[in-house]
């Protein structure tokens, strides 16, 4: 397995899953090959399961495969309990879950990063490890 960890945030699931040729996609790519481990928390995975279905017209899946697919995203990532984060000052306050995960999947599990497209959650990336796909992908696609 990979040494490389990262939190996907939900937006870059959606994406991957929407758009298989795109960055995500292939990030999606190199975790199914095993290249990148993923972590995640049930809060995004709940999300996903909410907003995946007014995607059909891209990825064509029925309700059932959606839950097919919820069920084996949350079998092959680690899925972790986001940390409250109640410390950090954040303009969303919806993403405080997907921080949260970040922060335990750091603590935890050795995570690097948290992959999102959130301008909310990019505009922390002072302090700490939040990226775009694009910049994780210039980084580390060569190697996955």
């Amino acid at each position: 397995m990979s040494e490389l960890k990262v939190v996907l945030d939900t937006n870059i699931l959606l994406s991957g899953i929407a758009y298989p040729g795109s960055l995500p996609g292939k990030i999606l790519a190199a975790w199914r090959s095993g290249s990148v481990e993923v972590v995640l928390s049930d809060f995004i995975l709940d999300e996903l399961r909410r907003v995946l279905p007014r995607l059909e017209h891209r990825h064509g899946l029925s309700a059932s495969e959606i839950e097919d697919l919820v069920d084996i995203l949350s079998i092959q990532a680690e899925l972790v309990a986001p940390n409250a984060a109640s410390e950090v000052k954040i303009r969303d306050e919806q993403d405080r879950p997907v921080l949260g995960t970040l922060l335990t999947a750091l603590q935890a599990s050795g995570a690097r990063y948290l992959i999102t497209g959130d301008k909310d959650l990019l505009a922390l990336a002072a302090q700490y490890p939040v990226i775009t796909a694009a910049d994780f992908w210039a980084e580390h696609g060569g190697l996955l």
